[in-house]
Parts: structure tokens; sequence; C-alpha cells
């Protein structure tokens, strides 16, 4: 493979520069956006809010619910067409907060009960309720405090972080729960052997944000500010730890884990400061921290580090996206890229206002990011601005189809 990096990586792309507001359009791809009323598609066709809801890990189903009395009512809507299909009434109030890979699956949890990267209020159990599109599947009364974060491959199991101590949380670990039993128990080594009592670790850093493998079979968890912290495998060992920030790597297939240590300065700047991108061939992931000015790349064969160069630097929140032929990095109000397939060297253009999320089109030509009030693209070669829709109150961008 091409060194992705060299010496004097970034400059600036020649006469690249943002256009004029263009004429609004409609978008060219399906583009799901954070925005004032929860979640907005955007459509060649138009805009439609959907309001709050959980898209499945591809996309291309949302799920929603709406209070019916006491009870909560499900409901699926189709992404790309907007048709709806009414799920399950269930009995309580509701929250979605997981979805299987397979978008089959839906983990709900009462209302507050705390998000994968909000560290949750204390509590002694953890209702949960598990659903399809038709019926409830599961109804589960845990001890302790547990927010969801995955499912398995096949829907079996729960992947849940426990925080410690339950009513004053301040660390966590990952746990698998059996649906059918409500069972909890400790993940497995890469090895895929059982961790050994004592040896489970806690992490009490920042979950910065998480991906899915292309196949999404792996999820990656970034984590920042984790001084001091003990992998499972420093326990086994009786080896002290030392490391601020890493990818905590989840097989939802085989039920092991595994954390890829990023080397020092990741994870002593500001955990907003650093941002993951996975390339869709799945073959490597990256790591910006745009703080410090760091860029680590990681194949997720052997899930080790093979790299790390200057990056771009800046203030603020970082955003990234890969494509077959870029790494796309956004901090402030300008995109960075570099090429993958070509001379190591950033390009930089200016989105034309503060990037609140990044995201490319499937085929790799369109940027899209989500700035104040609006989102925009851009042509990927050139940093051209092809086009943009307003968007009050725009927040995140979600993913493009």
């Amino acid at each position: 493979m091409l060194s992705l990096f060299g010496v004097g990586a970034v400059a600036a792309l020649a006469g690249c520069h943002a256009e004029p507001p263009a004429v609004p359009v409609g978008v060219p791809d399906l583009v799901l956006v954070r925005a004032e009323g929860g979640l907005t598609v955007l459509r060649p066709s138009g805009v439609e809010r959907i309001g709050a809801g959980l898209p499945t890990p591809d996309g291309m189903t949302v799920y929603t619910t709406a209070s019916a009395g006491v009870d909560t009512e499900l409901t699926a809507v189709e992404t790309r067409t907007g048709r709806r299909t009414a799920g399950p009434r269930l009995a309580g109030a509701w929250t979605p907060r997981v979805v299987s890979a397979d978008g089959r699956l839906v983990a709900l949890a009462a209302p507050g009960s705390g998000e994968v990267t909000h560290v949750p209020s204390g509590r002694v159990r953890t209702p949960l309720v598990v659903a399809d599109t038709s019926r409830e599947v599961a109804r589960l009364e845990l001890a302790g405090n547990i927010v969801p974060d995955a499912f398995s491959t096949g829907g079996e199991r729960l992947f849940v972080l426990d925080w410690l101590p339950a009513t004053a949380p301040d660390r966590y670990r990952v746990r698998q729960v059996e649906l059918a039993t409500g069972q909890s128990a400790a993940l497995l080594t890469r090895v895929k052997s059982p961790v050994p009592p004592g040896a489970e670790e806690e992490m009490s850093g920042e979950g910065r944000m998480a991906v899915y493998a292309p196949n999404r079979q792996v999820l990656y968890t970034l984590y920042t500010h984790q001084p001091d912290h003990r992998h499972t495998r420093d326990l086994i060992a009786g080896r002290p730890g030392n490391v601020h920030a890493f990818v905590h790597t989840l097989h939802l297939g085989e039920q092991w884990a595994f954390c890829v240590d990023l080397p020092a300065p990741f994870g002593q700047g500001p955990g907003a400061g650093h941002a993951l991108a996975i390339t869709p061939e799945g073959g490597e992931f990256y790591v910006a921290d745009v703080t410090s000015g760091r860029f680590a790349v990681v194949g997720t064969e052997g899930l080790s580090v093979q790299e790390t160069r200057e990056g771009t630097k800046g203030s603020g929140t970082a955003y990234a996206a890969a494509t077959f032929r870029q790494v796309l990095v956004a901090v402030g109000s300008t995109v960075h890229a570099l090429p993958r397939d070509a001379a190591p060297v950033w390009r930089s253009w200016d989105a034309g206002g503060v990037v609140r999320g990044l995201g490319a089109s499937p085929d790799g030509k369109r940027v899209y990011a989500a700035l104040p009030d609006a989102v925009a693209w851009f042509d990927a070669a050139t940093g051209q601005r092809l086009g943009s829709v307003a968007v009050p109150g725009v927040s995140s961008l979600d993913r493009v189809l």
C-alpha cells in the first residue's frame, strides 16, 4: 500500500475556495441529519422530518416511538421512501437505544436512562425491552446500571455497558446479556478464551464515537482520556497500564473484544478533537487528533497501528470520513482531504461555515458537510461547492446513503 503520509503533508489546495452559496436544489444522495425536532431525511425529492428516531446501522430504516397513553407504539420508517410500518404496542414508556446490525431488532430503554456516550444517573436496576417490527421479543429487568451498546450478530444477546458503582457511576465494563435468560457474562479475549475473574477491564474515559465495519460484524469505538487504564491483557499479565486513548474492537459474532492502543499524544487533548473513520473496504481505519495534529492508520486484520504521521491541526470538534480514494477530516470551517492512491499531500477547502458533521457519497464523488442551518455538498476532487439545502438547527450529520 502506498504510504498515506509524508513530510510536509499539510498543504492548501491551490485555487480551491468555497464558492458563493448555490441555489438550493435537492440533494443528489440520501442524507440523514440531526436537526430541530430530531432526525431529518434529505432526499432528492425534498426534506422530511421524522422526529425522535434511531436509524439501523445501514441507515435504510429508522425506528421511532410515540406515546399511546401509558404505552409506547413502535414504528419503522423506510428512509428512502418514507413508508411507515406500524410495529408492536409496548407496555410502558420506552426510547430506542440500539438496533441490531441487520436492522431486525431494536432495544429500548426508559426515557432519560442514558446513552452510550453519556454517564447515566444512578440506579440499581435497569428495565429493557427488545422488539422487532411485529412483536415484543424480550422484556428484561437487569441488576445494575446498564446501557445497551450493540446486538450480537444472531440477535441472541445484547452487549451492554455495565456502569460501576451502580448508584454513583464513574466507570464501566462491557458485558454480554443473554436475551432468553437475562444472564450477564464477561466477553471473551481475542483468542476466544473466557476472561478470568477479576480481569475484566473497566473504563472511565469518554466514548467519542463508534463505527461499524462495512460487513457490520465488528464495532469500533474510540475512547479518550483513559490515564493509567489497564486492559484485560494487562490485568491477566499483572502489568500496569499507561494509555490515554484506544479503539475498543468488539466482534459481534465471536463475542470477543480487543483494544488497539493509540500512542501519545492521542487522548491527552480534548475528546472532541478526535475523530474515527473506516475505509469502505474495511481494511483500515483512521484516527485523527486535530488538537495535536497527529493522524494514525490502523490495520483491521492485525489490529495494530501501522503508522502515525503529521495530520491536520485545528481547534474545535473534529469529524472524519473515508472513501476508496480519500481520507477526509473537518475541523472548524475547513475540510481537509488526503488522497489514498496518489501523492500523500493534504488538500483543504473552506466549507462556508463551522462544520457539524461530515460524510461522503457512496461513490466517493461528493462530500457533505452539516453547517449551521444548512447541509452543503462539494466535489470531492476539487472542493467546489455544488449545492446546499436549508436545514434549520442542524446539529450533526448521521450518514450518507
